[in-house]
């Protein structure tokens, strides 16, 4: 088995926990801003931390940062914050099983991106697998108990957010790989731990400045819930860990397919942990999906 697929796995497995701590936030004490602030302010200092002791430990140069890699990286961390805050805010219309199961449309759409930007591709059965994860996206887009036409349906307020992380998503995990790509020096883990660290420093600064212009307050409010906020910040660090270096070793696309195991981690925390109800066309969607990765893990 690749390394990149084990490391994605742990990514999909931090990123769950983060999630389930974010939507705890947001119902109980903070704003969908404030519980997206949680994730970056708390695990800036560890990346940092963590980055300058593995270049240390491991005896090598720290990276030069390139005029190239900024552009990626903006994009990248921009996209992520916007990403976010809609998973968050989606959570108060669906479940949770839904709300992370939307932000999966990632996987097609960072597909479409990547050839874009990057020149990538996944070949002809790849796609197919996706556009089998995009029948079940369809399936879930539908409430449970929904009336009336079909199109009021499908597109309604929760599949706009969910639609909108996934091209969000998308945006970033090609920014994050083009970011890490241009680094010249250094192991592959130093350098995915090098663009996080850049990443994370001006997600802080850019939202901080952003919480404190729109609101006000809210920032310290993040500063108190930190028992619950501190641990939104270690699961992210170490997801996004996973994530940055298994975009430094495979295609965009395919590590986003095999992270979908992260929709059967939220089906399980809907059921165990929030003990909220699960519909059939809701597990049929969830199906076609984990299919969708299956599938792409053999033809990648």
């Amino acid at each position: 088995m690749d390394i990149w697929i084990p490391v994605t796995l742990l990514a999909a497995f931090a990123q769950t926990l983060r999630f389930m701590l974010q939507k705890h936030l947001k119902s109980t004490q903070l704003s969908t801003g404030g519980a997206t602030f949680a994730r970056f302010i708390y695990s800036a200092p560890l990346v940092a931390i963590l980055v300058f002791g593995y270049a240390s430990f491991s005896d090598q140069t720290m990276p030069q940062i390139p005029g190239g890699f900024w552009p990626y990286a903006i994009a990248g961390g921009i996209s992520q914050i916007l990403a976010t805050m809609c998973v968050v805010a989606l959570f108060s219309h669906r479940n949770f099983a839904v709300g992370i199961t939307f932000k999966k449309t990632e996987v097609l759409l960072s597909v479409l991106v990547s050839i874009v930007v990057l020149g990538e591709g996944v070949s002809t059965l790849g796609l197919v697998a996706i556009l089998i994860g995009l029948v079940g996206v369809l399936l879930l887009s539908d409430p449970p108990n929904a009336t009336g036409p079909w199109r009021h349906r499908i597109f309604n307020r929760a599949s706009g957010l969910g639609l909108t992380s996934g091209v969000f998503f998308g945006i970033s995990g090609v920014g994050y790989r083009g970011a890490s790509l241009s680094l010249e020096t250094g192991d592959v883990f130093l350098r995915a731990l090098t663009t996080l660290a850049c990443v994370t420093a001006f997600q802080t600064l850019i939202l901080g400045a952003y919480l404190i212009w729109r609101e006000r307050g809210e920032v310290i409010r993040v500063l108190r819930a930190w028992r619950v906020a501190a641990l939104v910040g270690i699961t992210s660090m170490a997801g996004s860990i996973c994530w940055f270096t298994a975009f430094t070793l495979q295609k965009v696309g395919y590590v986003n397919a095999v992270g979908q195991v992260e929709l059967l981690l939220s089906l399980m925390a809907t059921v165990l942990f929030f003990k909220e109800k699960v519909s059939m066309r809701e597990l049929a969607g969830v199906g076609f999906l984990t299919l969708s990765i299956l599938a792409l893990i053999v033809f990648a």
